[in-house]
């Protein structure tokens, strides 16, 4: 059964007690979290300190989904760099994410991290690939023992150069061939591909690890033009049952009145989906 979740950098300044209590009461049941939302690395998050956030999250009711955004606001690490030491210390924060993933109570990653990724000069999309192909290799192993899934992300061409498609993200997925390394789908990045969300929901799904639903307008589902009745009923239908968070990006109209209209529009559709 699909799960509903909300990413907790919209709620920027809050108190993370504060935010819990208002997901809970809107009735979302689990809470994405954005490392740097908690500390400048996650390295730097002591093990106290995620024991405190896990029972502040557990305590209102609500789990911890897992972490996104895994690079923002970091230096030094680069998935498609080059230089092999830059990349044995992205492959080794990443192992540090799964971990600090698992202590707080959450069981994924998702790797997005455009500006970590983007073509460098004199790098090739194939050697791009290479590079990344190596760096999951090494790492997956570890991850999969922290019982974490990476959850791969497309992302539009106006974002980065390089995994633009569910079908290059898939084509990386199966070379590393980790049954703990898996595709993420996201309503606004699938909404670049050629084919219609939905169409590529029932082609990849099967796939995914994770589901981020928000309007290409940057706000919440149910704030712009997209319609989110067949994209649920497509997710419901490939037999998709993990999580659903509300990501945005456009905070304006405010956090709760976002949030609230957020799993209002998911609701109504899943409830429609499902009553068929």
């Amino acid at each position: 059964m699909i799960k509903l979740g909300i990413c907790n950098e919209l709620f920027d300044g809050w108190d993370l007690a504060d935010v819990c209590r208002v997901v809970k009461a809107l009735g979302y049941d689990g809470l994405e979290i954005a490392p740097f939302t908690l500390a400048p690395l996650i390295t730097d998050l002591s093990r106290e300190e995620r024991r405190e956030v896990r029972a502040t999250i557990e305590d209102a009711g609500l789990a911890t989904i897992g972490l996104h955004w895994l690079l923002a606001k970091t230096e030094g690490f680069y998935l498609t760099s080059p230089d092999a030491d830059v990349r044995r210390r992205t492959g080794d924060y990443f192992v540090a994410l799964a971990e600090a993933a698992r202590d707080l109570g959450g069981s994924l990653l998702v790797l997005g991290s455009p500006k970590q990724r983007d073509l460098l000069p004199g790098v090739s999309y194939e050697g791009a690939e290479g590079y990344a192909v190596e760096v999951f290799r090494r790492i997956m192993p570890a991850i999969g023992d922290l019982g974490i899934d990476l959850c791969l992300e497309p992302l539009a061409p106006s974002e980065t150069d390089f995994l633009n498609t569910c079908a290059q993200a898939e084509a990386v997925i199966a070379q590393v061939a980790h049954p703990n390394f898996k595709l993420h789908m996201d309503v606004k990045a699938q909404s670049s591909e050629a084919e219609p969300v939905p169409d590529l929901i029932r082609r990849h799904a099967r796939a995914a690890g994770h589901f981020h639903a928000q309007d290409v307008n940057l706000q919440g589902p149910g704030m712009g033009d997209v319609d989110f009745g067949p994209i649920l009923k497509a997710l419901v239908a490939s037999g998709y049952d993990r999580w659903v968070s509300v990501e945005v990006f456009d905070f304006s109209p405010g956090a709760e009145e976002t949030a609230r209209r957020s799993i209002e529009c998911l609701r109504e559709n899943l409830a429609a989906v499902t009553s068929l």
